[in-house]
């Protein structure tokens, strides 16, 4: 017999696990020696949220972005979010996991959600800056890039599921049982 229900004291472990990957995702979109962008043949020019490289084969020429207010407040933007996000998930684990405590979790919903706003802010203003810094050429957004987006997507959907979470008190507590939403006889 097949049956497809949502088991929701699952998510108190799931969601601080998300976080966790999150803050992962940020902590490599950030700490990224290359990958933010590229030129199109990725054989010239290429950049990561700090520094600009330029150069060919073995001889780069790096320039700090930092003197750049843009590029300072995209690093102050991704960093504040990510320290916001260390302390959503911190709570988090208090609250779901040690024990079930909800009224913290709107509180938690409320911190992703500044979060999201500060990295999609920083994520939007590079791109757009950095264009207007350089105009030859076209350039790509790589892989620590995405994941900048990656950690703010999963913001996102927990910012969701922890201010409704509040609404399934009594099945996150285990205390009802599980509602189907499929059964095969």
């Amino acid at each position: 017999m097949f049956r497809c229900g949502i088991a929701y004291p699952r998510c108190r472990w799931i969601l601080p696990l998300l976080l966790l990957f999150a803050i992962i995702f940020d902590i490599i979109a950030i700490a990224a020696t290359s990958g933010w962008v590229e030129d199109e043949d990725a054989e010239t020019h290429y950049a990561n949220m700090w520094n600009q490289y330029r150069g060919r084969n073995d001889q780069w020429d790096q320039k700090s972005l930092m003197e750049f207010p843009w590029a300072q407040a995209v690093a102050a933007l991704m960093i504040i979010g990510l320290l916001i996000l260390i302390v959503a998930f911190i709570i988090s684990c208090v609250a779901l996991c040690c024990s079930l405590n909800i009224p913290l979790l709107p509180v938690i919903g409320i911190m992703l959600i500044v979060v999201v706003v500060l990295q999609i802010i920083a994520l939007i203003i590079y791109p757009v800056k950095f264009n207007e810094l350089i105009f030859e050429g076209h350039y790509y957004y790589t892989w620590a890039y995405g994941f900048g987006w990656g950690a703010t997507i999963l913001c996102i959907g927990c910012a969701i599921l922890f201010c409704c979470l509040p609404r399934y008190e009594d099945e996150l507590a285990d205390k009802v049982k599980t509602k189907y939403i499929y059964s095969s006889a």
